[in-house]
């Protein structure tokens, strides 16, 4: 099995395609630019795109549905394994906002730039591509490398649905904001044989960022932070399915 297979079926398929759009778009635009294409609630999701068509997308070429824990909805190809991969091939991680996230600064009505907004999106994807990298490397026997290879697994991360819920621009007047939670974003990863480029999997998987009984100031050491604890998630969900596929940690 490509990546760990449980029984489970426990998981929300509703919370992870929230504001994905029409399917017939998403196979026309790549998977990539359709997830950008965001709206905003399950009722819109029920108008534009049902289960059905997402699961027609996400199988589109072979593969098949599979239950992956820690994830909203995974599909494999049949037969494929990890267990020829001990290196990996990250693309640079690609980020989109969910469409009706119109911010403002922290504590005020003044609108972020679009520099303050880039900043952000840019800032997401360093975390994002560094901890999928620190997992890889530190706490396993895989290797992430800049070239295909035999045993060069590609993977393509893209962060859409970005919404935070109180952007700090660390601007000279200091306010404080308080939420109860930084914010969401959604997985969306691709698995590829980096020399034939065959499909091997997809994963999509929406995350809030853990959020508390009680308001608690927000910043942007928070919003890093909590940006940390949800891609450290996904990469261990990743690296798991490597150690699975060679046998590691299993007796």
């Amino acid at each position: 099995m490509i990546l760990e297979s449980t029984a489970d079926t426990g998981t929300t398929v509703s919370n992870a395609t929230e504001g994905i759009a029409d399917m017939n778009i998403l196979r026309r635009m790549g998977f990539a630019a359709a997830l950008a294409l965001t709206l905003v609630s399950p009722a819109a999701l029920a108008a534009t795109a049902t289960l059905a068509g997402l699961e027609e997308a996400m199988s589109h070429d072979g593969l098949q549905k599979i239950t992956v824990k820690g994830t909203d909805l995974a599909y494999a190809r049949p037969g494929a394994t990890l267990a020829g991969y001990t290196r990996v091939q990250l693309d640079p991680v690609q980020v989109a906002f969910r469409k009706d996230w119109d911010p403002t600064r922290a504590g005020s009505r003044i609108k972020l730039s679009n520099a303050e907004r880039e900043k952000i999106r840019t800032g997401v994807a360093t975390v994002v591509q560094e901890e999928f990298v620190k997992e890889l490397q530190s706490k396993s026997i895989y290797k992430v490398v800049n070239e295909a290879g035999p045993d060069v697994l590609r993977v393509k991360v893209h962060v859409a649905n970005l919404y935070v819920n109180a952007p700090d621009t660390q601007s000279a007047a200091r306010s404080s904001t308080y939420t109860v939670s930084a914010g969401e974003m959604t997985l969306f990863a691709e698995l590829f044989d980096s020399e034939t480029g065959e499909t091997l999997a997809r994963v999509i998987d929406r995350r809030e960022a853990r959020g508390s009984n009680m308001m608690t100031m927000s910043d942007g050491v928070m919003n890093r932070g909590q940006a940390q604890e949800i891609a450290s998630a996904w990469a261990r969900i990743l690296r798991t399915g490597l150690d699975n596929a060679h046998g590691i940690g299993k007796k």
